[in-house]
């Protein structure tokens, strides 16, 4: 081939290939849709920039300056001011890393679902059929005059005594050095305590022992769990914690509606006894169990640590700053929960006062056929709530949102509170039992993740998870209240009950969709 006849020599059908210009791969066939994702991430946008005036050198400098500035934030300790989670230093993280820096395989994340979905049901089993069927029964039988009062008083003060632990345990764990982990002497020892106050619950008539013995459930249940949903933060990688919430939220479905479920048989056929027997024996073990089906917990004496003093222990207890969306998720969370536990407290009187009010029944007769009515409504809510917290969890980790299905998840079970105030009468309860069954299945298996997502620092998430938590506390002390408040008012018409909560709910999914930096 002659020189004049070489290719890229202007002849036709000839094609000069510019080096790194013409033979550049289309990034828009060659990239897959995760890996456009991250490079969206990580483009500066105009609005965040700021105009640089002056030479080249000073321009340089300040972005050096701004860079090191970014990068210190981004390692400084807790009592320096909080990363911002949005930057994109931080989307440069590796999702399926947890906060604690291991990079867990498929069976530890494994063993992580499955160690959160079984503490999660086999909590709440006992819990709700104490707190719910078996202690307002005990109640009612020892002087059903004073059985609203006293619910409204135990629930009260248990809760100031949860809202203290559940923020003074997540902080300690937090600061906990040892060679089991942070977490996990914490969990273990929450449960004994739990365990053991249940024992005391079931041995007395006494108010005052009752009393007492409800609070010390209240301790330790509130020292196992800070610290067992701040592990959630520590050791479940961002990629798969709407997954791992669903399956956690599933386990506190399942568990609730069991709970119903077993405390109706309880006070029907096994004798009060028998159901607080059941609790300590839960409680008992399931710190130690869930333990050990997790992976085992690193050691964390080599974690850095300010030396202990007052001061540092005070300023631990410091609620986050400049977290709007913080406050929302909190209360949030402590509106929903309200609603629901103003329907779960007087679940047995409603049913009983309220849905068989003109049955015409003797009190042991009213009684059994309440217990069948709250059977059979758990049953639908377990299966309800089951489908959908399974669903949830794994869909909202493909769709990338948390907010917004958690506020459909709220106005669903506003939906289903409305279905007994129009229809009076068990199949008004079983509709409720569905409708809201399904949403607040949903909620559970979402409210977790998003609650995680607006942490505004992981190093103190035992801490702000545990004022998060304080949802659980204050919803406690605000549904007992005001359920209290409605069933005095109205002169023990537990019909009013429903369109309270309903407004309650509502202004949860209002409060939640107020969060900006979570989809």
């Amino acid at each position: 081939m002659t020189e004049e006849n070489k290719p890229g020599q202007g002849l036709p059908g000839d094609k000069f290939v510019r080096p790194g210009i013409d033979d550049r791969p289309d990034l828009n066939k060659a990239l897959t849709p995760e890996q456009k994702a991250a490079v969206e991430r990580l483009a500066m946008q105009p609005s965040d920039t700021k105009n640089i005036e002056g030479s080249s050198t000073e321009a340089n400098v300040a972005t050096a300056q701004a860079s090191a500035a970014n990068l210190a934030t981004a390692v400084a300790s807790v009592d320096a001011a909080a990363p911002d989670l949005n930057s994109a230093f931080n989307d440069m993280r590796d999702p399926m890393v947890s906060a604690d820096g291991h990079r867990p395989t498929k069976a530890e994340i494994v063993r992580l679902g499955v160690g959160f979905t079984l503490s999660a049901v086999a909590c709440a089993i006992p819990w709700v059929a104490l707190s719910s069927l078996i202690l307002p029964e005990l109640l009612d039988q020892i002087d059903p005059s004073s059985r609203d009062a006293m619910i409204g008083s135990l629930n009260a003060v248990g809760s100031v005594v949860a809202l203290l632990a559940n923020v003074i345990f997540g902080t300690f764990s937090d600061l906990t050095r040892s060679r089991f982990g942070r977490r996990t002497p914490w969990i273990i020892a929450g449960g004994v305590v739990t365990g053991l106050c249940a024992l005391l619950l079931g041995a007395t008539h006494s108010h005052a022992v009752i009393m007492v013995a409800w609070c010390g459930m209240q301790l330790g249940y509130n020292v196992m769990l800070a610290p067992f949903v701040a592990t959630m933060s520590d050791r479940v990688p961002d990629k798969v914690r709407g997954t791992v919430s669903g399956f956690y939220g599933a386990g506190i479905a399942c568990g609730q509606t069991l709970g119903s479920l077993v405390g109706a048989q309880v006070i029907k056929a096994a004798g009060l006894s028998t159901g607080f027997m059941m609790a300590a024996i839960i409680f008992g073990c399931i710190g130690l169990v869930t333990v050990v089906v997790w992976p085992r917990e690193k050691s964390s004496r080599d974690l850095p640590r300010e030396p202990f003093s007052a001061k540092m222990l005070l300023m631990s207890f410091r609620p986050p700053r400049n977290a709007p969306d913080f406050y929302y998720a909190l209360f949030g969370r402590t509106m929903m929960m309200a609603g629901y536990n103003m329907i779960v407290m007087y679940q047995l009187y409603i049913v009983k006062y309220y849905t068989l009010a003109d049955s015409g029944l003797k009190e042991q007769a009213l009684a059994d056929e309440a217990a069948n009515i709250i059977a059979i409504m758990a049953t639908i809510t377990l299966v309800v709530s089951l489908i959908a917290a399974l669903i949830a969890g794994p869909l909202t980790d493909k769709i990338g949102m948390r907010k917004v299905p958690v506020a459909i998840a709220s106005c669903l079970y506003a939906v289903g509170v409305l279905m007994p105030w129009l229809i009076p009468s068990a199949m008004g309860m079983y509709l409720f039992a569905a409708i809201a069954g399904f949403g607040y299945g949903v909620y559970n298996a979402i409210d977790q993740a998003l609650n995680v997502s607006v942490l505004p620092n992981p190093d103190e998430a035992g801490k702000d998870l545990g004022i998060l938590n304080l949802a659980n506390t204050l919803c406690t002390v605000l549904g007992s209240l005001l359920g209290s408040i409605v069933v005095v008012i109205s002169g023990q018409n537990y019909m009013w009950i429903f369109p309270v909560a309903i407004v309650l709910v509502l202004v949860a999914a209002f409060l939640i969709m107020r969060i900006k930096n979570v989809k």
